[in-house]
């Protein structure tokens, strides 16, 4: 359905707003976007990266626009887990079905490709503008360089806030009546380490794989680069026996990398040096309620529903908002009031649904990953996928491999762990797991 062209501000310069912009832009809206950083094509990424992991439902939202292909062309597919665990070779765990990845991206490669795109199908961006303040009913926006300084203000008939986490948007709507706000920081930091390319280019372990080093409390991940190079993200704890607190010097740095990670140790050196100069960056779970103000404003992405990273949703879920809205205005057209009232009804179950999905996944990969008893639940599961494909796919391919609600891939999975602890509570069920006796178990717990 054809819309009027309407005067739109995005708030935000990421990958969400830079998508949004480009959608707004083929339904010939004129679009401003605001960011109160400098250009990301013109500065040094800042070490806080951790590398994104695009799936199907940001490849669905891409491919509406046509990118699809030419995003492709900077990501690396990933089809399996490569588990480092201490005093065994390393072990891959497949993602799915034959053909199913996950796809590596440099998140400021990315995020500079986007913006991009964006300006070349007509998007205006206005970087080096923090934005002091946004007048929700008169839908004006105010930018300066200081919050004492004098301001610009600019007029627009809808807003779109997706400035991230801590959203200046999303604080104006919090002092408006009866609106929810939560916010909860899990206890573990991150921080961003590389593996260079070896000299030849190459990389210096397998690159269409998700590496893992689960250590309980703590673990280390890497993914591929296009130049050769790996991206790693240590999580730990900020405090604690094991943690950033209690690392100090250069010499606890390197015996802690030794004791821990051993077959990393040739990158020792490299890992010590970015371990002091890159950040420690905190994950937080933040949840909200109304998304919209009236039929002028709207959060979209991180500034909506802000998750931590252990399931590589984050960007996904973020890009299929953008769908999601894009869909709505196909059948609503010009009443803005129908479709961001359907847009925030449709996604806030399932974004309160990718939260608690992400959550779990930290507990799953740090720790149950090197369990054998879970890994012989996983593979009792696999198995039972592969004979009974409509009867049963694992959670992690809801998420990760379909575009059905995530709120529905919560209310299976719950499903099907419950019928998976019964399972596991066979006698000798470590002997018998790929028998007809467990099978026929599965069978009938499922038709329950």
């Amino acid at each position: 359905m054809a819309q009027t062209a309407k005067n739109i501000a995005i708030i935000g310069s990421g990958l969400v707003g830079s998508l949004l912009a480009i959608y707004l832009k083929k339904r010939g809206h004129a679009v401003t976007i605001f960011d109160r950083r400098p250009d990301i094509r013109t500065v040094q990424f800042s070490g806080r990266s951790i590398n994104l992991a695009m799936s199907n439902r940001g490849w669905k939202a891409l491919r509406r626009v046509g990118l699809e292909d030419e995003i492709k062309k900077i990501a690396i597919p990933l089809e399996k887990r490569a588990m480092h665990v201490n005093d065994k070779p390393v072990y891959f765990q497949n993602y799915g079905k034959e053909g199913e990845a996950i796809w590596s991206i440099s998140r400021g490669v990315l995020n500079r490709k986007m913006i991009d795109l964006a300006e070349e199908a007509g998007a205006v961006f206005r970087f080096n503008e923090k934005v002091w303040d946004v007048d929700l009913p008169e839908t004006k926006v105010y930018t300066g360089e200081t919050e004492k300084s004098e301001w610009k203000e600019y007029q627009f008939d809808l807003i779109f806030g997706c400035d991230g986490a801590f959203s200046r948007v999303r604080h104006k709507m919090q002092r408006r009546s009866r609106f929810n706000y939560s916010q909860h920081f899990i206890n573990v930091g991150y921080k961003e380490l590389t593996i260079p390319a070896n000299v030849d280019g190459r990389h210096k372990l397998d690159k269409n794989s998700f590496h893992i080093w689960p250590r309980g409390q703590f673990m280390l991940i890497a993914m591929p680069n296009l130049d050769g190079s790996f991206t790693c993200t240590l999580f730990m704890p900020f405090e604690g026996e094991v943690s950033f607190e209690n690392i100090t010097t250069e010499k606890e740095a390197k015996a802690f990398f030794k004791s821990y990670f051993p077959n990393v140790r040739k990158e020792i050196e490299n890992l010590t040096e970015d371990f002091f100069k890159n950040p420690t960056s905190a994950m937080v779970t933040m949840k909200c309620y109304p998304w919209t103000y009236w039929n002028k404003v709207a959060l979209v992405g991180d500034s909506a529903h802000a998750i931590v990273p252990f399931y590589g949703q984050g960007m996904n879920a973020g890009f299929e908002d953008i769908y999601a809205l894009d869909q709505l205005i196909e059948s609503n057209g010009d009443d803005w009031e129908a479709i961001f009232e359907a847009y925030q009804i449709q996604r806030k179950p399932n974004a309160d649904a990718i939260a608690e999905l992400s959550y779990r996944n930290f507990m799953e990969m740090s720790s149950k990953t090197a369990d054998p008893m879970f890994l012989l639940q996983k593979k009792i599961e696999k198995r039972f996928a592969e004979r009974h494909p409509e009867k049963w796919v694992p959670v992690y391919s809801r998420v990760t491999f379909s575009e059905r609600p995530y709120a529905e891939a919560l209310a299976i999975g719950d499903k099907q762990e419950a019928i998976m602890q019964e399972v596991m509570r066979l006698p000798n069920i470590e002997t018998i797991w790929d028998s007809e006796v467990v099978e026929q178990k599965m069978v009938q717990l499922l038709s329950r």
